[in-house]
């Protein structure tokens, strides 16, 4: 399956509205299916979550259109999470022009503010179409967000973000994701738009994965 198509033709797949419970959703959409709705990896891709907890990634990126329309969606979906399950973001790049984009993505989180901008990375780039593909752009367009310049600069060029960007790629590589936005489980299952054909099917895919790891541990 080319998963890669999903994020390249836009409007290709639909972002969900409205949210089923899951149960509900998983009767009438039927159990999901290893090798159609997820895969199951041949080798576990590394956890960072405690083992008493479940780790759910979300592989993103912010060039990506379905990663926008995605993004509320899925923010409501964090918020309803059970306490046993540790979400992350894990930014992606599938090449070197999207580097500076990661590396935008752990230069917040090193701030700590990725509640307060990452929304609007998406929008400063899909709704007001301003090309913050290059790190003096991105540093211009962080600074007029009323962030500090120089502390932003440092982070961004730190070994730390480096760092956080080699187990990004680590971590897309182990999860063998080819498009964005992707899931991956508990470093045991990976699914995405393209498997499920929409977005709100994922999740309700991811629910079902980690009742499945919660009863099998």
């Amino acid at each position: 399956m080319q998963r890669r198509s999903f994020v390249i033709h836009t409007g290709a797949l639909a972002v969900g509205v409205t949210l089923l419970p899951p149960g509900l959703a998983l009767a009438q959409a039927g159990v999901p299916r290893a090798g159609a709705d997820f895969l199951v990896l041949n080798r576990p891709a590394p956890v960072d979550a405690p083992a008493d907890k479940i780790e759910v990634i979300e592989f993103f990126g912010y060039f990506c259109p379905h990663c926008n329309a995605f993004e509320p969606v899925l923010s409501a979906w964090v918020q309803q999470l059970p306490n046993d399950v540790v979400f992350k973001r894990v930014p992606v790049a599938f090449n070197s022009g999207a580097a500076p984009q990661q590396r935008l993505y752990y230069a917040l989180e090193s701030m700590g503010l990725v509640e307060q901008l990452h929304a609007r990375v998406f929008a400063a780039i899909h709704g007001e179409k301003q090309n913050l593909s290059q790190g003096a752009a991105i540093a211009d367009w962080v600074a007029r967000q009323g962030v500090d310049r120089a502390s932003f600069t440092e982070q961004f060029d730190s070994f730390s973000v480096s760092s956080k960007a080699a187990r990004a790629r680590q971590l897309q590589t182990a999860y063998q994701v080819e498009g964005v936005p992707a899931l991956g489980i508990a470093g045991r299952y990976y699914t995405d738009g393209a498997m499920t054909r929409s977005m709100d099917r994922v999740l309700q895919v991811v629910d079902h994965l980690t009742e499945q790891v919660r009863r099998t541990r």
